[in-house]
């Protein structure tokens, strides 16, 4: 059987070829009556518009890349592909994952490659920051560049962060105002060849110690352990390894504090009891253990990319382009006031 087209289609609903072809590949375009009459009458024909049809026409791959430093399987980066599709999948894009970008190697071969294959409308970065030279290569692509959470973001046409130096400022003074006066930071090293965002709270932390330093006593100390799968055994260790054990804890993050909050109590300190602990993410289990921490929404944070990026792909501009979110304080059960 002789399989049917475009012009079978207008026929069947009764409508002009153009309008067949808009209600495809820019449905914006036609009224959603006609937009319903020409799907129905595809769908009688067994008429479908090929992706390589729909880019000839309107000039769009319906492609969009995410870079990421780490694996999508990370709350984080999940959540941000999440809130990147819900919002891209309705206008027909695949979303090509970019993971481990991460080493010299890697980022060379993609920052080279996809500017010569153009084969993406569109390139989201998420949580680390590219370099000035890889921007640059990447702007002969000729499509917007959007950052989620990365370093010095002005260099991308849009993008939407969180604060995390001013988030951990936040979580910091939080402990100090409890009145404790032993805190310890733990938290992963940062990577030599990466320039993550998360990095910059331990400086929220160190700023809001050196300032409160300046008024009461206050003993406070930044424990850095190894990058790794073994980061919350490492942070244990180094906690139970301090001459005397802190009365606060600010954890890097909510997958470090939590595990942290329940081998703690397999050695007989209790959170809130014998010490209190703040995470940051407000990521999944935080509210199930208790965890105080301070809370980000990275679901959100890739819609407001996507809709970001879908205003810049139709021609329009952003008049903010460049937005920052403060995270929020979440109280729990994980901190108390300390009366030592």
């Amino acid at each position: 059987m002789q399989q049917a087209g475009i012009r079978d289609v207008a026929r069947e609903a009764g409508v002009s070829i153009s309008n067949v072809s808009r209600a495809f590949t820019k449905p914006e375009l036609v009224s959603q009556k006609t937009r319903d009459k020409v799907m129905a009458a595809a769908d009688r024909l067994d008429f479908n518009i090929s992706r390589s049809a729909m880019a000839l026409k309107s000039g769009q791959t319906y492609r969009a890349a995410l870079l990421m430093s780490e694996s999508v399987t990370s709350w984080f980066n999940a959540e941000v592909f999440a809130g990147i599709n819900d919002v891209l999948h309705e206008d027909g894009y695949d979303i090509s994952l970019f993971q481990h970008i991460n080493d010299a190697p890697t980022r060379d071969k993609f920052f080279s490659d996809l500017p010569v294959l153009r084969n993406v409308d569109v390139v989201f970065v998420a949580s680390f920051a590219i370099e000035p030279e890889e921007v640059e290569q990447l702007r002969r692509t000729k499509v917007p560049i959007i950052g989620i959470n990365v370093p010095n973001p002005r260099m991308l046409d849009a993008s939407i962060s969180i604060d995390d130096e001013g988030g951990m400022y936040k979580a910091t003074q939080h402990m100090i105002h409890l009145g404790h006066k032993h805190i310890v930071y733990t938290c992963s090293a940062a990577d030599e060849t990466l320039d993550a965002s998360i990095d910059s709270r331990a400086q929220g932390f160190i700023r809001a110690c050196e300032n409160a330093s300046q008024t009461r006593d206050l003993d406070w100390k930044v424990l850095t352990v190894p990058r790794g799968r073994d980061f919350a055994d490492n942070a244990l260790t180094a906690v139970l390894q301090e001459e005397h054990f802190p009365d606060a804890i600010c954890c890097q993050m909510d997958m470090m504090a939590i595990p942290l909050m329940l081998k703690l109590y397999r050695h007989g300190y209790s959170a809130s009891r014998d010490y209190s602990i703040i995470g940051f993410d407000d990521s999944p289990y935080a509210d199930t253990v208790g965890l105080t921490t301070m809370h980000q929404d990275p679901y959100a944070m890739g819609r407001h990319a996507a809709l970001s990026a879908k205003q810049l792909l139709h021609g329009g501009s952003l008049d903010e382009p460049h937005t920052v979110i403060e995270p929020k304080l979440v109280l729990r059960l994980s901190d108390s006031r300390y009366e030592g």
